[in-house]
């Protein structure tokens, strides 16, 4: 089993800049691919960005290539989404995502409650 916790969401204005954080405990994420998700009210969730388990492949959602990077410590245990030139389109809740061994492209096993992250225009 893993928990995931998410914080590091809040207010912020148009172009400016936010870092969410997640916290895996449980297991250690080394072997685990970990994404990033949203869901903007009246909206299905999306993904957002992902980074795999082996090595340091990344993928990003076109809306946001450019402006976000997902990163991961595995000595802290902590996968982060650094989100820059922010726009009010990205107001959602955001969730942190695990899989264990899988490609980024996957039906994830563990999921955070989210942290929501609202843009004023």
């Amino acid at each position: 089993q893993v928990q995931l916790v998410e914080s590091g969401g809040g207010l912020v204005q148009a172009g400016g800049s936010l870092r969410l954080s997640c916290a895996a405990s449980g297991r250690t994420i080394s072997s685990y691919t970990m994404a990033w998700f949203r869901q903007a009210p009246g909206k299905e969730r999306e993904f957002v960005a992902g980074i795999r388990w082996s090595g340091e492949i990344t993928y990003y959602t076109d809306s946001v290539k450019g402006r976000f990077t997902i990163s991961r410590d595995n000595a802290k245990n902590t996968v982060y989404l650094q989100m820059n030139s922010l726009k009010p389109e990205d107001t959602a809740v955001y969730y942190c995502a695990a899989k264990y061994k899988a490609a980024v492209n996957t039906v994830y096993d563990y999921w955070g409650q989210g942290t929501q992250v609202t843009v004023s225009s």
